[in-house]
């Protein structure tokens, strides 16, 4: 049975800026609650970044009350050292949820920006108009930072990723739901 209301917390790691999202969920219909961004690059420390990290997490779990966290796993660069520092934020900001008993749920660039645009290689830019579009954020209320809106779009990753829903019955994809709902189903290619 479906939940009649839930929060969707989504995180956008990283050690300069670290976005989140919050996402209230009615009724089965996602709206903007919240997103922002924690600027970090002020810091030369590294484990000062990681500590304010843990607490900027802890004080948005406090505020808003998420039941799950949707976090963008780190993808595979050149540069190790780098990646091995976005890895230690994103488990810092795990260690957060995980404290407070919050389900985590991560997901990969790729498959983050193919739930919001259709296209896993969308720029940022495109992620956040179509977020605009989707959650119907007025102007005003988007920001300059996309690591806002990349933290918004894992949280509604995740409303589409644990939500492919028709009646009680969930569905692994939306390849499994096509195959399994024909009817409802449009060729293009006609």
């Amino acid at each position: 049975m479906m939940r009649k209301e839930r929060i969707i917390m989504g995180i956008d790691p990283g050690t300069q800026v670290m976005g989140y999202g919050i996402l209230k969920v009615l009724e089965n219909k996602p709206c903007l609650e919240a997103m922002g961004v924690m600027q970090l690059d002020k810091y030369d420390d590294h484990y000062l970044k990681l500590a304010r990290i843990y607490a900027r997490i802890i004080g948005l779990i406090e505020e808003y009350l998420p039941d799950e966290l949707a976090i963008e796993a780190p993808f595979f660069g050149k540069n190790v050292q780098s990646m091995l520092k976005l890895g230690r934020a994103q488990g810092v900001a795990m260690a957060a949820a995980i404290s407070r008993d919050i389900p985590i749920f991560e997901y990969a660039p790729l498959k983050i920006k193919m739930a919001i645009t259709g296209n896993g290689r969308a720029s940022k830019e495109q992620v956040a108009y179509m977020l605009q579009k989707i959650l119907r954020i007025p102007d005003e209320n988007m920001l300059p930072q996309l690591d806002a809106s990349d933290g918004l779009a894992a949280a509604l990753c995740h409303f589409y990723q644990s939500d492919i829903i028709a009646g009680d019955k969930k569905y692994k994809s939306w390849k499994d739901y096509a195959i399994h709902n024909p009817e409802k189903v449009k060729s293009v290619n006609k």
